[in-house]
Parts: C-alpha cells; structure tokens; sequence
C-alpha cells in the first residue's frame, strides 16, 4: 500500500500543541513508510476561517520541519465537488432534502430534553413529503436506522456504535457549503487517504462517516484516534498551562527539533529512550506503539528536552537561531562576538534560546549600572587598586584570548596578594552587571578589549563615588 496521511486544520485560530502532535503522527506515519504527507485546509467555517490562521498555521508546520507533499488544499474551492456527490446521494436515496426551519428544529430540541430524550432530528422530512417551494434545504444523510456500525480504531481498537443512536446529519447546508462530516469524506476518498489520523475527540463521528463511505461505495481509510493532551492539572490544555500557540516556542527560544521530540514522547513511546532525532522518529515510529490513554503536558520536561538539545546541537547550527533572539530584545549580533562563540560558552546555563540571550545581552550592548547586590558584595573600596592595576594590564594584551587574560587575572591577584577568585570575581561584576557567567576570562575574551576596559572604568569609579558619599554620610 501507497501510504498517504493527511493534516487538515480549521483555519479559525492558530496552530495549537494537540494540532502539531496530530500532525506530527501524520507526518511522522507518511515517513515512516515512504508514502505521502498532504495538507488540507477545512475553511467550510467561513464566520470564524481567517487567512491570519492560515499563515500561523503554515509558518507553524515550517518551523517545525513537517514539510508537506501535496497542498495545501482548500475546501471552499471544492464546493462544485461536494453538490455532485451530494446530488449522487439523493440519487440513490441516500439522502434527501431537509425544508425544516430553525424554530422547527429548536421547538423539537426543547420537546426532547423536557421528555429527558437524547436530542436529535426525528426525520420528518425523510420521505420527501415535506417540500416547501421557495425555501432553500438542507441535504440529510439517510442514516441506517438498525444494525451498527463497527469501527476498528488502530489506536483504541474495536468500538461498536448502535445506529439506532445516530440521527440524519445535516451534509449540505442551504447555502452549499458541505457539514465538516461530509466534506473530509469526499476530501480523503478523492486525495487518496489511506490513512486518517486525528484526536481522539473525532472518534464519535467516525461512524457517521463511514456510513457514508459505504453509502457511495467507497474504501474507507484505516482510522487512528490519538488521545488528548491534558494540562498537567489534568484539565484541557489552554494558555494557564504555558504557550498554547506552536509559533510561541519559537519567539521564546525552543528548538523545533526538541518541541518535536517532547510531543512525539506524549502518546507514544520506544522502550525507555527519551531523546530522538527526527530521522530515529521516522525509523522508530508505529501507530501500535501509541498509548490510548491522554496524556500530560509538562512544560518542565519540555525545557529539559530542549536544553539537552542546546547542548548537543553544534554551535554554528545554533548560532542563526541565536542571533534572531538577540533581535527580539533590540539588539545587533554583528556589535559583539560571534554567536557561534557565544552558545559554546553559555549554553551550559540556558534551557531556551531567549534564556541564553539574555544571560548575554551585555556581550552586545552596555548597562548603566551592575546588579546592586552583586556590586555591594564584590565592588568594595579594597578591591579598586588590583582592577585598576588589571585595567592597565588588559589595555596592554596584544593576544585577546582567554588564556592571555587569565595570566593578567593570576599575575595582578598574585602581586596584590589576592586568590584568584577574589579578584576574578569583582571583575565579572565589572564587565558583566552580574555575579554568574562562565568562566571570568571566557567571558571577558567574548566582552572584548574595549568594552572590558571602559566597564573596569566604570566600576572603579562607582567604587569611588560611592566611597566618597559614605564619607559624606
């Protein structure tokens, strides 16, 4: 069999963690079996469908990597396709036009939940008898009224609905616009889905759709219904339980790599391993593997996924992505050293790229003033003669490496009879604003000459004035 999956969103907001995971599968699925990946838009929602939701979608789908093979395809531009079938349906009394008013359908609704019946349309106009000319009609599926219909999920397995339990479903609107259970019929019969996966939340409308399928004579796809992803209150997922929206891990600094391995981990898994590439998903990946139970977000784990990923991704990779969050907080890559050398040297410390350029910020731009705590604990009077002997000794460095630097740091502490951390610390806090950063003279090899000589500079003369003012006191 030709394997070909499908992602088809709603356009009617963004691209959210359960719709990447589902896509994920999909995507994942295709690969894994060397068939095809198609994305399809359902816009048949024209109140809500925006084109905003298309381009987050689309941008979401590309940061990610989960490129597709055909589309993407648009259902508003099928709407000639779903009346021919709709008509073959009527053709062959499988369906038939609905004159029922809204008030109609409204006052039989009330009727039945006063009775405490289950609401459902009751097929008055099964038998065509109900014509109303100058009334535009729904079209209804004739829905089998016995039997049932088995659905043999490959994620939950067998499940058996009643037919006695289901209602005629709308399938066309009176404005021509196909019901969302008709139009991904015909939509995966004519693109040749063999393979439908989604959340678990369609399993109920599985067997109203293959009563279609069977009502035209068409395969069915085989069916997989993933489990939700809950909060990790175990409530549904929304913004209180961290970024809902795929593109906001992306301004916060994810690497899409480790977004992809954290979601693939919620609902399937491959022994006790944690970390995957992408190309072990591919290999690896199985729709028997996935766990039916919903799974939790755990927006901890998600950062310790990615922080591994910083680590193991080589530098130059990563320095692209670096220098992008350096322009979300305003400032120039190209005004200090060189990104690749930035994430060797701080990403020890970082679980997100937005994390590693703040804790950089002062490589690229200058700060008023330093940290108050750290300057009152480590820029104290006693200390200013040894920075202003290391200023000198730094202004004279013709080799600007780490090495040269530590030799001017252990010569200047050793002549002012100082251990090294004694005044590597002070230093840090001169040319940093702060009391953490890697190593003293990494960073201030990466802080650069110029810089390092002015911020010593600076604090000496914050020692002073300082001193000065307490003498005044």
């Amino acid at each position: 069999m030709n394997v070909k999956t499908r992602f088809a969103p709603s356009p009617t907001g963004v691209l959210h963690i359960g719709g990447v995971r589902t896509a994920l599968f999909c995507w994942l699925y295709a690969r894994r079996h060397e068939g095809q990946f198609l994305l399809r838009v359902e816009d048949t929602d024209r109140e809500r469908s925006t084109e905003s939701s298309v381009e987050a979608i689309v941008s979401g789908l590309r940061w990610l990597g989960l490129d597709w093979d055909e589309g993407p395809y648009f259902q508003m531009d099928r709407l000639d396709r779903y009346a021919e079938v709709a008509a073959s349906l009527i053709a062959s009394n499988n369906a038939y036009r609905c004159y029922c008013s809204t008030d109609e359908l409204a006052e039989l609704r009330a009727r039945q939940m006063e009775a405490g019946e289950k609401p459902r349309y009751d097929g008055r106009c099964r038998d065509g008898s109900r014509v109303r000319p100058g009334i535009q009609p729904v079209i209804r599926f004739k829905t089998p009224t016995h039997g049932e219909m088995v659905v043999n999920d490959l994620v939950r397995g067998q499940v058996i609905y009643q037919n006695s339990e289901l209602d005629d479903l709308v399938i066309m609107r009176a404005d021509g616009v196909p019901t969302y259970h008709f139009g991904v019929v015909v939509d995966d019969h004519d693109m040749g889905i063999t393979h439908t996966i989604r959340g678990d939340d369609h399993l109920n409308n599985t067997p109203r759709q293959l009563h279609i399928y069977t009502a035209l004579d068409w395969d069915t796809p085989a069916y997989a219904h993933l489990p939700m992803i809950l909060g990790e209150d175990g409530g549904r997922l929304s913004k209180r339980h961290g970024a809902v929206n795929v593109l906001e891990y992306a301004e916060q600094g994810y690497l899409p790599e480790a977004v992809l391995n954290y979601l693939a981990r919620l609902g399937w898994s491959h022994g006790d391993q944690e970390i995957f590439s992408v190309q072990e998903m591919v290999e690896l990946f199985s729709l028997e593997a996935v766990n039916a139970s919903a799974s939790r977000f755990d927006a901890e784990k998600l950062a310790w996924i990615n922080q591994r990923y910083i680590m193991s991704t080589a530098p130059d990779v990563l320095a692209p992505r670096l220098e992008e969050q350096l322009r979300r907080k305003g400032l120039d890559p190209s005004d200090g050293p060189a990104a690749s050398d930035v994430v060797q040297a701080y990403r020890e410390r970082a679980t997100t790229l937005a994390e590693l350029a703040a804790s950089c910020a002062y490589l690229y731009a200058d700060f008023e003033a330093p940290d108050p705590g750290a300057a009152k604990k480590h820029l104290r009077p006693v200390i200013a003669p040894a920075l202003a002997e290391l200023r000198q000794q730094l202004d004279t460095l013709s080799d600007w490496t780490p090495p040269a630097v530590h030799g001017a740091i252990e010569r200047v502490a050793e002549e002012a009879g100082l251990k090294f951390g004694k005044l590597g610390q002070p230093l840090r806090v001169a040319i940093t604003g702060a009391g953490v950063s890697p190593p003293i003279d990494v960073t201030a090899a990466l802080v650069g000459k110029a810089r390092c000589v002015a911020r010593i500079d600076q604090a000496v003369a914050w020692i002073e004035q300082r001193a000065a003012s307490s003498k005044q006191a």
